[in-house]
């Protein structure tokens, strides 16, 4: 499946016939997605691969080590390599329709905004979970 930014200057592609996704409800996902939560893959470097627009992705970095990659042109959020991990998280609104997606959790519910009164369709969780738990949620192994 294939995706891109919002004027396509940067294009990706994923090795998969399905994703299975997941939504963040902290408020750092709030701040970069704009509403509240974002929704996410996350996906094995081997199943990811970059079409263009590469040099056009700027980074903007937390002192936690939270990292937000968007387009230089337009400014939409865009796939980046997870810290030390061998996986790439992908927004799922860049993907181009139609694709096989599902959510299948919903993480830090405890602090999700007051106005969210989102009813999350799969597993719920306050916080998020371990790291081992939330790839096996997120991948079929």
């Amino acid at each position: 499946m294939r995706g891109h930014c919002l004027c396509g200057t940067i294009a990706f592609e994923v090795d998969a016939e399905s994703l299975k996704l997941y939504r963040c409800h902290c408020s750092l996902c709030r701040r970069q997605s704009g509403t509240a939560s974002n929704c996410a893959a996350v996906v094995p470097n081997d199943r990811f691969r970059w079409l263009a627009g590469e040099g056009s992705i700027r980074s903007w970095r937390k002192t936690t080590g939270f990292r937000s990659d968007f387009c230089a042109e337009c400014g939409s959020p865009v796939p980046n390599a997870l810290r030390g991990l061998p996986a790439v998280w992908v927004p799922a609104g860049l993907l181009d329709e139609p694709v096989d997606l599902e959510i299948v959790a919903d993480f830090h519910l405890s602090s999700r905004a007051s106005w969210d009164e989102t009813v999350p369709p799969g597993l719920r969780f306050d916080e998020i979970p371990e790291l081992e738990e939330f790839f096996d949620l997120l991948h079929d192994r």
